[in-house]
């Protein structure tokens, strides 16, 4: 039995601009940051036949790979070369659907979970590339490269991509202190609604290939804010960080309709009138998270958005990637490697 642990993201500036519809045509940059919330995978090689089984909301137990339905676990075993004889389960903190990047948590820990199979341990990098490939190039998703690294290395880290695709990643240098003072004030409430991201990010895509200038000239501005994010939480100034929140909130709304909605602008006004400096849906919108940021009124905050119906998720940041926690298998012949 292998067991892998991948830390879920939040997306602190720059969302959007992974997508390769718009990072090859003026680069992307992304900061965001691992928190303690995290995908499970746990792999096993039953003995007593070849079938497979993967297990998640449901159960599938077929005889070859061709066969299975969960596409990331499908394209994962056919990566490795893997037919038959494997058992995939899944376990995860926070449901799909929630804007914190389930999806590549759960391949970059399937991933990492097949490399330990087979006795060839990768570096994040390399995890967060394989992920890549198989999302974007072979599934042909229409999302971006950051939940994939994030997943990888987890920890307070800017992202960088290249027209060309190439990816640069930087851990943020921050005191202990500052550290403190960032987790402390991010406040995290569920809005009890889920959604898929795909529909949201095809759209956005889209827009952006026709060279759409309202979605294409706010992914600019979404850029520039995320960077000016980066050098105010290096340079300390957490209050600047609240108010550029807001801004790339007033910004990210235009990208497209499916982002807000009548009760997620409530939510939000309510958060402003009590102390919150700024915030956004996580991920690509339309539910999931409400991330605020709040200094001094933090108890008023929570009183609020607790009457309002929401429900706040205690986190702590998380600065390891995904990570092997437990490997004990009978690695028989059919998983022989040179």
């Amino acid at each position: 039995m292998i067991i892998t642990r991948t830390p879920f993201r939040l997306t602190l500036g720059g969302g959007g601009t992974d997508l390769p519809s718009f990072y090859s045509e003026f680069g992307g940059f992304i900061l965001a940051v691992g928190i303690d919330k995290y995908m499970f995978i746990n792999v096993n090689t039953p003995i007593v036949d070849d079938m497979i089984r993967v297990r998640y909301t449901t159960s599938e137990m077929v005889h070859s790979v061709d066969e299975v339905k969960h596409s990331l676990a499908r394209e994962a075993m056919k990566f490795f070369g893997l037919s038959n004889g494997l058992e995939i389960v899944s376990l995860a903190d926070i449901p799909a659907g929630t804007g914190l990047g389930s999806s590549s948590c759960y391949l970059v820990g399937l991933l990492n979970s097949l490399h330990a199979l087979m006795q060839k341990p990768v570096a994040p990098a390399r995890l967060a590339e394989e992920a890549c490939h198989i999302e974007l190039e072979i599934l042909k998703k229409p999302i971006g490269k950051q939940d994939q690294y994030m997943a990888a290395f987890g920890g307070i880290t800017a992202i960088s991509i290249e027209k060309d695709g190439w990816t640069r990643v930087e851990r943020l240098a921050l005191s202990v202190d500052l550290v403190e003072a960032l987790e402390n004030n991010l406040l995290f409430f569920y809005t009890h609604e889920t959604r898929d991201a795909t529909a949201i990010l095809s759209q956005q895509d889209a827009a952006t290939k026709r060279n759409d200038s309202t979605v294409v000239g706010s992914l600019k501005e979404i850029k520039d804010i995320g960077l000016e994010i980066r050098d105010s939480i290096a340079r300390g100034n957490l209050h600047r960080f609240g108010e550029l929140m807001d801004i790339h909130w007033q910004t990210k709304k235009r990208l497209s309709s499916g982002i807000t909605n009548p009760q997620i602008d409530a939510w939000y006004d309510l958060a402003r009138r009590n102390g919150a400096i700024g915030g956004k849906i996580s991920g690509a919108g339309g539910g999931g998270f409400l991330m605020l940021y709040c200094e001094d009124s933090k108890p008023q905050l929570r009183e609020a958005m607790h009457r309002a119906g929401l429900r706040e998720l205690n986190f702590r940041f998380e600065f390891e990637g995904s990570k092997v926690v437990f490997d004990i298998v009978s690695r028989d012949q059919r998983y022989h490697t040179n």
